[in-house]
């Protein structure tokens, strides 16, 4: 899916990536259509290998020419090209600043302008102060709170409700999405590298992707995609003060309830049940049908159908047995 809120060079060349790298040029300098992650990336997109655990990704990769270490030389498959640098992720957030110039940029919208009675909107019902950027595209029967601000670009489907003090900026949303009030969806993801003088912000190249029928709680936030689009699937249901990091991918029919924090890239299956509190560790895979009791930690992947509660979490009858 091509994303519309940032900026993408029109010419990607290989010689001019291997000058940022720092790596020697290869006899052919072709071209990318830009760079993603293992998973996602077309053939001709530029994509990185940064840890043994992606070697399933690595292997099934459309991507060629793959930015990685010398140390994980030994896996990359002879269809591969790599580039070899020091430092993985330093380098590919210098390739995607390259590549996608304004990808830093988290400032305010500049081209908002204050909703008015005559609009282009179809039966839309709109409160007080309610500001909208360009190129914003909302259904018909759709309700919006007053003082929320609704960035350039993004897309709200039909028979929505939006609240007051709300903020949607590189977010796409389905149809009959309710999102409360005070909810901040698409501002950057808590991405950086330490430093001793100033950290090093990641670019955030991804946005939020809402699906129908979608309530999204009071004060929640939910930061867009690194390299990857975070993702909130079908009849699912966050309660107030929900923290959604970058590249989560949320399924269908899920219950989260107050106040539990995702970290960035975890995945989560359909019809998963999480009480309040609880927290689930980056890059961390839950199944389907899971239920993690509130105040939970999880640490580790849990299977499809199980019930866990606790720190780290375990199997629910087992925590129970513990605890008498």
């Amino acid at each position: 899916m091509d994303n519309p809120f940032f900026t993408k060079k029109r010419s990607i060349k290989l010689h001019d990536i291997c000058d940022i790298l720092g790596v020697k040029k290869l006899s052919k300098n072709v071209s990318f259509s830009g760079i993603s992650n293992l998973i996602e990336a077309k053939k001709n997109d530029l994509s990185f290998f940064s840890s043994k655990k992606y070697l399933s990704d690595l292997v099934n990769s459309n991507s060629i020419y793959i930015i990685t270490n010398e140390n994980y030389k030994k896996f990359i498959p002879k269809n591969k090209i790599p580039l070899f640098v020091n430092n993985v992720l330093l380098s590919v957030s210098n390739v995607t600043n390259y590549i996608y110039p304004n990808s830093l940029n988290d400032d305010f919208d500049q081209n908002l302008s204050i909703l008015k009675k005559k609009n282009k909107y179809k039966k839309l019902i709109f409160g007080k102060n309610v500001l909208i950027g360009k190129k914003v595209k909302i259904g018909s029967n759709c309700l919006i709170g007053h003082n929320t601000i609704i960035e350039s670009n993004v897309v709200i489907g039909n028979n929505c409700t939006i609240g007051s003090n709300v903020i949607i900026k590189n977010t796409l949303v389905g149809n009959s999405v309710k999102v409360l009030d005070g909810a901040i969806i698409g501002k950057k993801g808590f991405g950086f590298f330490p430093n001793d003088k100033s950290n090093i912000r990641y670019p955030q190249i991804g946005m939020v992707i809402i699906k129908n029928n979608v309530e999204i709680g009071c004060n929640n936030t939910i930061d867009r995609g690194s390299m990857s689009n975070t993702v909130i699937g079908e009849n699912t249901y966050l309660d107030n003060q929900v923290h959604i990091a970058h590249n989560v991918k949320i399924g269908r029919n899920c219950i989260i309830t107050g106040q539990v924090g995702f970290a960035g890239s975890s995945i989560i299956g359909d019809k998963v049940m999480i009480g309040g509190q609880a927290g689930i560790s980056g890059h961390i895979k839950v199944g389907n049908n899971v239920q993690i009791g509130g105040g939970s930690g999880i640490i580790k992947n849990i299977p499809d159908n199980c019930k866990v509660m606790g720190y780290p979490a375990k199997d629910i009858r087992t925590f129970l047995r513990d605890n008498k």
